[in-house]
């Protein structure tokens, strides 16, 4: 019999593309579920839809115990509890969660323990960025003798292809400094400053800026890899324009972006404005990775890209590849774990592969002690 897939927030953009995912590269039957009586998209083959709600635990766990592996994509994660890992956790059943909230994040990973007793694989933060750039770093630094610094930088055009949700969750991260680990030091930033602009691939290299921001990679990488003097993560978008206006949002009085209102009226605002601009930017992704270290004795440079047309369907492809490892058996690890800390290098370049993402890389000599850009 084939196996039966929960994924909970499948009726969303997100969702949909992890669905989709599956469909492809696996029998499995899904459940998608939704807060509405009836779904407003199209049914797949082996699809079906449930109406939940998050807050009615019982349903949530007999939904649980109807499924063999667990997907939770109902953002934003920021306002969300640890009810639906706890009852997986419970009932043994494998979650795996596109969770990019530090915050949550962190919380999660405190029940590794719990869930190792339990024999329960969890894996957190499982899409793109965060899922599958943390593999990106792995896959470099294991290219290295040894690591020192980490430089992970995203560029995403227009809406990504995904829902409002995002949206929230861009204003939602704006609303506090947050810590991050820089030439050994654990030092507070504030969101969206310090603006780069850094050289991506073909056609992102439009001279859009990067800034600091508050990521789920900034916090586990810099666990699952302690030698690492500095993790840096920053994002931007394509076009400029909207760094431009984003970084006025941290200047608005304080209290603001706490206001439940407001978030909601900039989101909504934020996503009627992608879906004019995404006819001519698109809804793609660049990823650049730079990590400075040691190779052979000397300073070398690793540096990787990646880029696909749609955002959503490559978060598709993380949380898709990591459902089809953990279904067919070839990833088991009882606990609670970050990406990079569950999958191998190996696993993730045979998966990526059967979808056509592309890693390009290559080792060099840095030219300074600098990741490079400019302002």
């Amino acid at each position: 019999m084939a196996s039966t897939v929960l994924i909970i927030g499948g009726s969303g953009r997100i969702g949909r593309s992890v669905a989709l995912d599956l469909l492809r590269h696996t029998d499995v039957t899904l459940t998608l579920t939704g807060r509405r009586p009836q779904p407003r998209f199209k049914l797949e083959p082996r699809q079906q839809y449930r109406a939940l709600r998050l807050e009615d635990q019982a349903q949530v766990g007999a939904a649980i115990a109807a499924h063999d592996l667990v997907i939770h994509c109902a953002g934003p994660f920021r306002t969300r509890d640890l009810q639906v890992l706890r009852q997986c956790i419970e009932q043994a059943t494998p979650y795996i969660d596109i969770a990019d909230s530090p915050d949550y994040v962190s919380e999660a990973l405190a029940l590794s323990d719990v869930a190792q007793a339990a024999g329960v694989s969890c894996i957190v933060s499982t899409g793109v960025f965060p899922g599958i750039s943390n593999s990106m770093v792995r896959q470099g630094i294991e290219q290295l003798d040894s690591a020192d610094q980490v430089h992970l930088s995203y560029l995403v055009a227009g809406s990504g292809g995904a829902g409002v949700t995002v949206m929230r969750t861009t204003f939602i991260e704006l609303q506090t400094p947050f810590t991050a680990k820089v030439n050994g030091q654990h030092v507070t930033i504030q969101p969206y400053s310090e603006r780069e602009v850094l050289p991506f691939p073909e056609p992102y290299n439009q001279g859009a800026g990067v800034y600091w921001f508050n990521t789920v990679e900034a916090l586990t990488l810099a666990q699952s890899f302690p030698q690492l003097n500095s993790v840096i993560t920053k994002f931007g978008s394509l076009p400029d324009a909207y760094n431009r206006l984003t970084g006025l949002m941290t200047r608005l009085p304080a209290g603001w972006l706490t206001s439940t209102a407001v978030i909601e009226s900039l989101s909504q605002i934020s996503y009627a404005m992608t879906q004019v601009t995404d006819r001519f930017s698109g809804t793609g992704i660049a990823m650049r990775l730079a990590i400075d270290g040691q190779q052979r004795g000397q300073a070398a440079r690793y540096l990787a890209t990646a880029t696909h047309p749609d955002t959503a369907a490559a978060a598709g492809y993380g949380t898709g590849s990591m459902a089809q490892l953990v279904l067919s058996g070839q990833l088991s690890r009882p606990g609670v774990w970050s990406v990079e800390q569950a999958l191998p290098t190996s696993l993730f370049e045979k998966t990526l592969a059967a979808r056509g993402l592309v890693i390009n890389n290559t080792i060099c000599c840095p030219q300074n002690s600098e990741f490079g850009g400019r302002n």
